[in-house]
Formats: structure tokens, sequence, C-alpha cells
């Protein structure tokens, strides 16, 4: 097994070039063709491996350092390698398959001409992107930025949405790390906002790309897709374009560009979406995933078995919840399945868990994705237990993950 042409595939990510499916003629084609070969993990598994509590699991996991490495399923890239590439980018998307994740997602929004593109929402460019440094789009966003007000408290204002522009339009921004100083009194100062626990190293290209785009790269990539149909911000129907037909549409590129339905796993927060695929497209919609969004509407956000049992008949296969909801602590402390995911076995319903590396350090119980287990959660270790648990004991599918060698190297280990 040969490992990453490294100086080739950055080559690729500066310059922005499309992988051909052609044989190769040139530099940039003989890199694409390394990156089938082999893949590039860096040190951070090594470096969790090494900082996780010991036990039996720490010595095995030891024992795979440095071994080579394929590519896994298992694996799922979130929104590209986001830790540390502005997400929803070419370079982003590229650095995922580097590391291996078998599979990349692109959220899926669409511009004021109805063009499907990839971004997390369809109103976030002023915290994805470099919009505000574009004078004349950031007078066309929906809530222009409005200087932050320090003395009286007062966060900065502003909201740019895709559909406030053209295809043309939004081809000219670059992406960014996602981030913001709310407290900023110039629109500069509002844009350098990076978490400290991510970075801007590899922030000076973010190549923008539509959902067409995204899909041709993934298919020269070797890699298998999971879009997710985004919540639309403005009215249903915009101009005509109704919900269903911003669905289909979805479905429609992935067929245009002959893409195999059982390389593509399409998302969405709305049952509806998923029960159309399911109808309509059914071949699609075998696989459709249900992101879960019942745990943001209930006080009390685990399922019962009854409403598994539910979605299972309506023919939804594959679930997707945010991992806390899988995990809780038994009488003594340790990480265990939740009664989620005990229900969703039960109901024969698939899982796919999200987002690990998502958190930053988590020497403090790991905040939002860790908030059900957060008192076994202490050191930055810990992210590979609570993989392991998702893997063994709920039968997890797959994992998105901000920066997938983490994935990737635990679904080799563990041979999965």
């Amino acid at each position: 097994m040969k490992f990453f042409n490294l100086v080739g595939v950055m080559a690729l990510i500066t310059s922005g070039t499309v992988f051909a499916e052609s044989s190769p003629t040139n530099a940039s084609a003989a890199a694409h063709s390394d990156v089938h070969k082999g893949i590039s993990l860096g040190p951070r598994p090594a470096f969790l491996v090494n900082d996780m509590d010991e036990g039996p699991l720490k010595e095995k996991l030891k024992s795979c350092i440095g071994m080579p490495m394929d590519a896994n399923d298992f694996s799922i890239g979130h929104r590209g390698a986001s830790l540390m590439f502005p997400e929803h980018t070419r370079e982003s998307y590229i650095a995922a398959a580097q590391m291996g994740a078998g599979i990349v997602e692109c959220d899926v929004t669409f511009t004021k001409d109805k063009v499907l593109v990839c971004r997390h929402s369809q109103n976030d460019l002023h915290t994805t992107t470099d919009i505000l440094a574009h004078p004349d789009l950031a007078a066309k966003c929906s809530i222009p930025f409005t200087p932050a007000n320090p003395s009286e408290g007062e966060k900065a204002k502003v909201e740019c949405r895709t559909s406030d522009f053209t295809i043309e339009e939004f081809k000219r921004l670059k992406g960014k790390m996602d981030g913001v100083d709310p407290m900023a009194t110039t629109a500069e100062a509002y844009m350098r906002g990076t978490p400290g626990w991510r970075t801007d190293l590899y922030a000076s290209r973010g190549t923008l790309m539509t959902h067409a785009e995204s899909i041709e790269l993934m298919k020269s990539l070797g890699v298998k897709m999971t879009p997710e149909l985004k919540v639309a911000k403005v009215a249903m129907p915009f101009d005509g374009f109704s919900q269903s037909d911003y669905a289909q549409k979805m479905i429609d590129e992935y067929k245009a560009a002959g893409v195999d339905a059982e390389d593509v796993f399409p998302q969405s927060f709305s049952i509806d979406d998923v029960t159309y695929w399911i109808e309509h497209e059914p071949r699609f919609g075998e696989q459709a995933v249900l992101l879960d969004a019942r745990i943001y509407k209930q006080k009390n956000w685990q399922s019962s078995l009854e409403g598994m049992k539910a979605l299972s008949e309506k023919g939804v296969n594959y679930i997707s919840p945010p991992q806390f909801a899988l995990l809780s602590l038994n009488e003594e402390g340790d990480i265990v399945a939740s009664d989620y995911a005990r229900h969703a076995k039960q109901a024969d319903i698939k899982v796919v868990s999200w987002t690990l590396e998502r958190s930053g350090s988590l020497t403090n119980g790991g905040g939002w994705y860790f908030q059900s287990v957060k008192d076994a959660i202490d050191n930055d270790g810990d992210v590979l237990t609570v993989l392991d648990v998702l893997a063994k004991d709920v039968g997890v599918v797959g994992v998105f993950s901000d920066w997938p060698a983490t994935t990737t190297f635990y679904a080799n280990c563990m041979k999965l």
C-alpha cells in the first residue's frame, strides 16, 4: 500500500485543479492517481491514542499506529475536513478523501437563480466566507453589516443568504474558517473570529462549489456522497421553486452525473423530504437519512420504541442524531449505549452519528456533543473511547467527523 503523494495532492489543492476521469497525462493527473493508492492520517490519531487512559482499548489502538490504512465508509467527512479547512470547499473535500473518508458531505442550499450550492446553511455566508470583504455584495445581504456597540453590549448584526446572490456572485466568494467576532466594530474585524482550537493555516484558499461540481469532484476522488438538503431560510415556494422541486433537483443532479444510488445517502431534518425520496425516488430513498430534529423540540430527547417503529413503517432505514443521544452512563460511570440507541436497533433502523472532532479540547467535559456523558470526559483521548462505544455497543454504521483521520484510523484498526 502506497501512501499519498502529499506534494502532488497539495498541488491540486492550491491549484484548484478539477480531477479528470481520463488517464493521467500530467503532474496533476498523476497526483490524482496517487490519491486512490493510499491515504495519510498525519499525527493526530497517535496523539489521541497516547492521551487515552490506560487499558485494553489503548493497547489495541497503539498496536495499529503506523500501519497502512484504507479508505472506509465508516469514516464520513463532515463538511469535508472542517476542523482545519474551510468547510464545504474543494480543499476541504480533498483533505477528507486524503484522510480516508469513504463518504463526504455536501450540505445543499440554493442561490437567487436556484442553482444548488454547498453551504451548511442558506444564511451563513457572513460566517463562512469573505463576503464582507466585497462591499458591492455585502450591500445585497438580507441584513447588511451593522457594527457592534460594545459600550451598550450590543452585538454586530448581519445576515447574508445564498438566495441573496446569483451563482455568478456566489462564485466570487472565498471560503474561510467558520467563526466571527460578534463584538467587532468593523467588517474586517468581524470576519476574524476563528475559534482558537481551529486554525487559519489552510484558509488561504477556500474554493466554493456548486452541488454539481462537488459531485464531479467526489466521483474523481472515489468517495461516496451524503448530501443534506438544508432547510430554506426563505419562504417556499421561492420564485416558483417548491420544496418538492428542491428535493427532486438534488437527486436529479446525481442522476445526471451518472452516480449510482448505492453511492448516495441523501439527508434531511425533514421527514417530508425523506418520505418524498422514498416515494418518488425509491432507489435513493432506500438510503435516505433522517436527521433527528426531535432532540431540539422535546425536553426529553430520548426517543420511544414506538416512535422508532413508526419511522421504520414509513420506510426510514437510516436515522442520524447527535452522538450524545446515543450515549449514557451506567451506574459505574462507564459510557454505554442509550435507550435511544437500543430503540433504533430494535426497530431495525441503521444509525449514523454526528459529529466527532467538533468540540475543541475535551479536558472539561467536551461540550454540547458530549452532554450525556460529560462526567466521563476529561481528556482528548476520550474521543476514541466514545468512538469505540458508538461502534461496538451502539452499532453505528458511520460517524461524521470534522477530522476524518480519527475515524479512519479507528475503523482500520478494528477492521470495520
